[in-house]
């Protein structure tokens, strides 16, 4: 099929349909490989992962103390005879009963008849004799042998993106080596006249191209990487070109720039005449310019604004989780939302709902604050300079004081 959809209204698209809209044309690639455990921070595992047998496998201390022979709370004044120790990786040979214990350490295991395990400093030792000093808490200081897991149990479902502690579970578990599925190859097409490379000299009217900069960094932090990037003028012929061979090349095809209505707009009507346009223009600042559609044989094609905060913030909210659903994650990351304040009084001009760039802080009476990072002009990357939050500004939005209450996107991300 070839051809253009009819724009969304006069506006555009609003945001959270657009999210809907693409998500629901997306299909994951499935494609597979097998990578070591440490090779495989934050790919997607494309199979179940159970355990094999129970971990640790075996009883062991939660600190160092005593165990002793016994499976009831022991009572201040109570008598034991040490009869050895237990350390980790060198267990206590032997089994205890009822009136013995044994000297133990964090982590190592627990004989058999040991029921309960008295933490040092509670003890007092004379000879080969314990007494308990004080009073023992109900907690036994026990870990179960299946604490971690038991056998068979599913560590893992096929979709999970692999974080540090997914990982770090694995591990524990014996796992070495996973299944994942092979990461989205996403070509890039940076379009304009006036672009010339960093560090070069200048022209007069010429802009040092910085969006190619911004946006492999942004992929390569949300864990995606630009196979291929072509900087290419606005001329029709060069672009077509481009975007053929990118979408026999890549399984995802971005631009950034070329979609917006100008006499050198030519990305939009390229992609019609390649493939075609789904929609075209979003209900949102930064960010109207924005297309979405499909090359040749269902290539996925996403056309970014040309002005660098709205290719990126564009790029997170509409091309980030679509590359998860490439990649095979069950359920896209979203950012999360939370509630803030305006930290000082903002005023706008009224219109489309805007996403503002913020730095998240903490009021005097531990509410959260939302402080604006200057101006927000689509042109100025500056404003991304340490913002945490995206502040959710309603269309209508115009006078807006300190204290009041507004709903923003927290962009920080979590660790494990």
């Amino acid at each position: 099929m070839s051809g253009t959809a009819e724009p969304y209204g006069i506006e555009g698209m609003p945001l959270l349909e657009a999210q809907k809209k693409i998500l629901s044309a997306i299909t994951p690639t499935h494609n597979t490989e097998t990578v070591a455990l440490n090779q495989a921070l934050g790919r997607v595992n494309a199979e179940p992962v159970v355990a094999l047998e129970a971990v640790p496998g075996f009883r062991a201390s939660v600190m160092d103390g005593y165990a002793l022979g016994q499976h009831t709370q022991p009572q201040q004044g109570d008598q034991w005879t040490l009869q050895g120790r237990s350390a980790p990786g060198a267990p206590f040979q032997g089994s205890l009963s009822r009136g013995e214990a044994i000297r133990i350490l964090t982590g190592a295991p627990l004989p058999p008849g040991a029921g309960w395990v008295l933490p040092q400093e509670l003890v007092s030792t004379r000879d080969t004799e314990l007494t308990l000093k004080g009073n023992a808490s109900d907690n036994p200081w026990i870990r179960a042998a299946d604490e971690e897991c038991k056998a068979k149990d599913c560590l893992l479902n096929p979709g999970q993106r692999l974080t540090p502690a997914l990982l770090g579970r694995l591990a524990s578990c014996g796992v070495a080596q996973l299944l994942v599925y092979q990461q989205p190859r996403i070509g890039l097409i940076i379009s304009g006249d006036e672009l010339v490379p960093a560090g070069t000299t200048r022209p007069p009217g010429a802009i040092w191209e910085s969006n190619g900069t911004l946006l492999i960094a942004l992929f390569q932090l949300l864990g995606q990487d630009v196979v291929q990037k072509s900087v290419v003028a606005d001329e029709p012929q060069a672009l077509r070109q481009t975007l053929q061979d990118l979408s026999k090349q890549c399984d995802v095809v971005v631009s950034t720039g070329g979609v917006s209505a100008g006499d050198s707009d030519w990305i939009r009507p390229l992609v019609a005449e390649l493939g075609v346009v789904e929609f075209w223009k979003l209900f949102l600042k930064p960010g109207r310019p924005f297309a979405f559609g499909s090359l040749g044989d269902g290539v996925p094609f996403f056309g970014l604004p040309g002005n660098p905060v709205a290719a990126a913030i564009t790029a997170i909210q509409l091309l980030w989780p679509a590359l998860q659903t490439i990649e095979g994650q069950a359920t896209p990351e979203l950012f999360p939302r939370v509630r803030v304040e305006l930290a000082d009084q903002l005023q706008r001009r009224p219109g489309r709902p805007e996403l503002a760039r913020a730095q998240l802080d903490v009021g005097s009476s531990g509410q959260l604050l939302a402080r604006l990072n200057g101006s927000q002009a689509s042109s100025r990357i500056g404003s991304l300079e340490g913002a945490d939050l995206l502040l959710e500004l309603p269309a209508e939005a115009e006078h807006l004081k300190p204290g009041e209450q507004l709903w923003a996107q927290l962009i920080r991300r979590t660790v494990f």
